[in-house]
């Protein structure tokens, strides 16, 4: 008698793990099999873990499969005693719970066999059905394989090494966030997106492959993981963002200070100024002045605001050169009464303390009225220019009074720059903008110092991927973030979060079925995350691929057991230090130290 080949389908007794002894809904619960003495299984070679968090198992119904998560692994005694039986102290019956999510068939038509799997659940289990382990070879269709425009990041926990892939297009096209508690291993888990997005286009041997990755890093910690990046640093004079390229809101915010940010007369009095140099500026470099706002991005001369007296005259007579002058322009006429000439004196004094501040060189050089010197398209080079895919703009030297200012003026110009692109010439050059510390820049309660930074990511969430302009978010408080932000990200990389407020903000983002997922957030290991959104094909629980220790971002986390080994520094080293902080400088060779790395095996060859 031949006996009837085996298909697909058929239950695999091996991965069989225990019955079904309550369905409630998507909920189910199954005894344990009592012979299983070690929670783990060996199939064709693979090790399959039984009852981890977020692994899947089947139930046989007939031809189709109904998958679900694993929510929880605990004793039946005490399943028991939640319902008011009486509990047996001398069982060892465990028992799993497990929330179904998808259904699944195998089909052949002719090409051989293949898993039809698809979401959501119409056909419920019945107690006393078999519970089994997921193979891997059908754990690959469940979670989705790789595509061309989907990229490997790491493995699905549970599931023998079954490979995570995540949309390109969905991951980014339509936002993401990376959060988690520090110490989790986020910067480690955006350089492992940006890695295997950099290796992408080799895994699958384009011809030309060129991400166009810009990283705002506040602790200079990712120049060291990508080798040959463009970095922008205010310590080196790579990095250049002009004052005349801030709109009205951000020079208002960097002339007039937080604190008076809301005084009406001085905000009158930059506005006025700011659109009478710019149409100074418009005629030097070959812009009609009426075509012109106040926020266009026009080079003005600032004039001198050193050594004027109260009423905005030297020697004698009224200063009238650049922005200065356009501010003393507007003073009363003829009055000496020092009291109405203070919003504008306010307003001076603040420009000449920023002009003195050597730290502030990246963005107060005045422009010498040339008009070689005032092209908008050198600042653009910076962002989009040729170079090595990764542009890092270390803003760890830039001082947290403009460091709003600053973030502003780079998400607000890209924005701009793929505003006044063609459909074409945004297709063919789409740019991923990864905010570090995405709480700073996007807080969720107003800091004035922060209002243009946060109104320009708002903006770029809301509008940037119609534009070609992707968002990834990172940040360890999740509930400190604009709400309005997160609410544009549809795709949420969570590491290990151990704040009570942060794991319940994660909670409400996911459905009902999978808050389960959730429980786990606080004991994750490093590299570990859970992975929800359009970007993956299910909610997983995955281990983000391992990179070298070149690779990875310079977190600079002091050994105490290494460092008090050491003898204490001497009155010479000291005096180093010293003059350093009276400079303002940081050593050139720790920030060359941190800015670059050795080669990495997959770097791209450009």
């Amino acid at each position: 008698m031949t006996a009837t080949p085996r298909t697909p389908s058929d239950p695999i007794e091996n991965l069989a793990i225990g019955r079904i002894i309550e369905v409630d809904g998507p909920h189910v619960v199954a005894e344990l099999d009592a012979k299983i003495s070690e929670l783990t299984r060996v199939f064709n070679g693979v090790l399959y873990p039984i009852g981890q968090f977020g692994s899947i198992v089947k139930i046989h119904f007939g031809r189709r499969m109904i998958y679900g998560y694993v929510s929880r692994l605990r004793m039946k005694a005490d399943f028991n005693r939640e319902r008011g039986i009486a509990a047996d102290g001398t069982s060892s019956a465990r028992i799993i719970e497990a929330d179904l999510f998808g259904e699944g068939e195998w089909t052949n038509n002719g090409g051989g066999w293949k898993l039809e799997f698809e979401r959501g659940v119409s056909t419920f289990p019945l107690p006393q059905q078999g519970m089994y382990l997921t193979p891997r070879n059908e754990l690959a269709d469940v979670f989705g394989r790789g595509s061309e425009q989907s990229f490997e990041i790491g493995e699905h926990v549970g599931s023998g090494g079954t490979p995570c892939f995540l949309d390109l297009d969905e991951l980014l096209g339509k936002h993401t966030t990376v959060l988690g508690s520090t110490g989790s291993g986020k910067s480690s888990a955006v350089a492992g997106i940006v890695h295997s997005i950099l290796r992408h286009g080799q895994a699958l041997t384009f011809p030309v492959w060129m991400p166009r990755i810009i990283i705002l890093d506040p602790h200079n910690e990712y120049g060291g993981a990508f080798h040959g990046h463009t970095r922008l640093s205010t310590d080196e004079g790579s990095l250049s963002l002009p004052y005349w390229m801030l709109d009205l809101e951000e020079t208002i915010a960097l002339y007039v200070g937080k604190t008076e940010f809301a005084a009406t007369s001085q905000t009158n009095i930059v506005k006025n100024a700011l659109l009478s140099a710019r149409r100074a500026g418009a005629a030097i470099v070959g812009v009609n002045p009426d075509d012109i706002t106040v926020d266009s991005p026009i080079p003005y001369v600032l004039g001198n605001p050193v050594g004027l007296d109260n009423f905005g005259s030297r020697n004698g007579a009224l200063d009238k050169v650049g922005f200065v002058g356009q501010i003393n322009e507007q003073r009363p006429k003829d009055s000496k009464d020092k009291s109405k000439h203070d919003d504008f004196n306010k307003v001076v004094r603040k420009l000449e303390s920023l002009l003195r501040d050597s730290r502030l060189k990246f963005m107060m050089r005045p422009w010498n009225g040339e008009k070689s010197t005032g092209d908008l398209s050198n600042v653009l080079q910076q962002f989009l220019g040729k170079g090595h895919p990764v542009c890092v703009f270390d803003l760890s030297g830039v001082p947290n009074e403009v460091a709003g200012a600053a973030s502003s003026a780079v998400a607000r110009t890209l924005f701009a720059a793929k505003l006044w692109q063609t459909v074409e010439e945004r297709a063919r050059n789409p740019v991923l903008l990864i905010c570090e510390e995405a709480h700073r820049y996007v807080p969720d309660k107003g800091d004035a110092q922060y209002a243009a930074a946060r109104h320009a990511i708002q903006r770029l969430a809301k509008e940037g991927r119609k534009y070609g302009i992707a968002l990834m978010l990172v940040s360890q408080r999740p509930s400190e973030v604009d709400a309005t932000v997160l609410s544009q990200c549809n795709s949420w990389i969570v590491l290990r979060i151990t704040n009570d407020s942060d794991r319940e903000h994660v909670r409400a983002i996911l459905p009902d079925s999978l808050v389960g997922l959730t429980k786990v957030l606080s004991g994750l290991r490093q590299r570990e995350a859970v992975v929800v959104g359009q970007a993956t094909a299910l909610p997983s629980r995955i281990l983000i691929r391992k990179l070298e220790e070149h690779q990875l971002p310079r977190s600079n986390d002091i050994s105490f057991s290494t460092g008090w080994q050491s003898p204490h520094l001497d009155s010479a080293s000291l005096s180093i230090v010293a003059r350093r902080w009276q400079t303002q400088e940081r050593l050139a060779a720790e920030l060359s130290s941190m800015a670059d790395g050795p080669p990495s095996e997959d770097a791209p060859p450009f």
